[in-house]
């Protein structure tokens, strides 16, 4: 069988890796930035080091913040036709994963006459007329490694993904000191969404060995990291390690990609607005149970890799250790485990069974057929609970 994976260029990792960025503004001869962020991002001073450097390197900057999370795809059609007003050299993104989804279609759109819409229905109208750089300051979504772009789309109250090779990134900055201060429901939520990316990619039907491999080194660092990360905010070799395997399991996406975890989350994120970090880790444990039968010897597997010292165990009881895991590290970093805060109610039940078994684009990866019926079970696991 003949597979391949995409990977980021050029990537940037350690403390103190954003002054790389003269490095980047000087091989690609850039006068000026458009960056794209948000307003919690400039409010916590990241984005001041990110325009420090800019300045220092003698490139001007023209920033657009006012993308609300989890944004619908019209919200970034405005941006682009901001953007579209200004002259730039390269795209910029510093945020979590809405701002980097936002940027990577803006460097489809610049001067362009299709739209975010038109790329709902056909992803691959678009090439890229600006190379960018993704500056994570979460531990999770992965987005600055991916060639996917996820937008709310409220005609439908779900989500949907638009994929297009030409998004992979082209420059990526992995600096810790970027996430030191994140506050600790932020590590759990985007933590627990990088650990589904690295479980889900490695459980794929799609599954190769170059996935798994970024799958599997994922999974290891975050794992072993998560609630260290949440618990204790002074331990930056921790975060380090999320933020990493944050990006492992992004690069594992664009080789495999995710499963029914994601496809289920999405009406939760399009409807509901609860952030896809947290959806996610509400469904995460309950999917993995269901699918268990259908990939115990992938979970007895990572198992072998995670967790080396439960190697006596046998597969069954592996797989089931790393299912008990899961819903152990989303109980301990205080993410909810139903959707009882949310007000998701039960006569919500067929719209989300309906809305859910239409996310075909991750479903088809899913090791284990999922029938009308046992998405209607899972989802009644994460009503009935609580």
């Amino acid at each position: 069988m003949a597979y391949r994976i995409k990977i980021p260029p050029c990537v940037y990792s350690g403390i103190g890796s954003i002054e790389d960025i003269k490095t980047i503004v000087n091989k690609e001869s850039a006068k000026k930035a458009l960056v794209f962020t948000d307003k919690g991002v400039a409010g916590a001073g990241l984005l001041d080091r990110l325009l420090k450097v800019l300045d220092e390197a003698g490139v001007s900057c023209k920033i657009f913040d006012g993308l609300k999370p989890e944004p619908a795809y019209q919200d970034v059609e405005r941006v682009a036709e901001q953007m579209d007003k200004e002259n730039g050299d390269i795209i910029f993104a510093i945020g979590g994963g809405s701002v980097m989804d936002a940027a990577k279609l803006c460097s489809l759109l610049k001067g362009s006459s299709y739209k975010v819409k038109d790329l709902l229905d056909n992803p691959l109208l678009a090439s890229k007329q600006l190379k960018t750089v993704m500056i994570p300051t979460t531990c999770g979504t992965g987005a600055e490694a991916t060639c996917n772009a996820i937008v709310a789309v409220p005609e439908e109250q779900s989500k949907r993904g638009i994929v297009n090779e030409e998004m992979i990134p082209d420059y990526v900055i992995l600096d810790a000191g970027m996430i030191a201060g994140l506050p600790a429901p932020i590590v759990a939520a985007t933590g627990v969404d990088a650990l589904a990316h690295a479980v889900e990619c490695f459980t794929s039907k799609k599954a190769t060995p170059l996935s798994d491999t970024y799958a599997l080194a994922s999974a290891k660092l975050i794992f072993r990291n998560i609630e260290e990360a949440y618990a204790n905010p002074s331990n930056i070799e921790a975060r380090d390690s999320m933020l990493l395997g944050a990006f492992y399991g992004g690069v594992a996406i664009t080789g495999s990609g995710t499963t029914a975890v994601h496809a289920l989350s999405y009406p939760l994120g399009g409807k509901y607005h609860i952030a896809h970090g947290i959806s996610n880790a509400i469904l995460f444990a309950h999917v993995m149970e269901f699918n268990k039968d259908a990939c115990q010897e992938r979970l007895a597997s990572l198992c072998d890799g995670v967790y080396p010292e439960c190697s006596a165990k046998s597969q069954d009881e592996k797989a089931d250790y790393m299912v008990s895991r899961i819903e152990a590290i989303v109980k301990n970093t205080g993410i909810p485990t139903d959707l009882n805060a949310f007000g998701v109610k039960m006569e919500d039940l067929e719209f989300l069974v309906d809305a859910g078994s239409k996310q075909q684009r991750l479903l088809v990866n899913n090791m284990k057929e999922l029938r009308i019926e046992d998405i209607r079970s899972i989802y009644l696991k994460v009503l009935k609970e609580g």
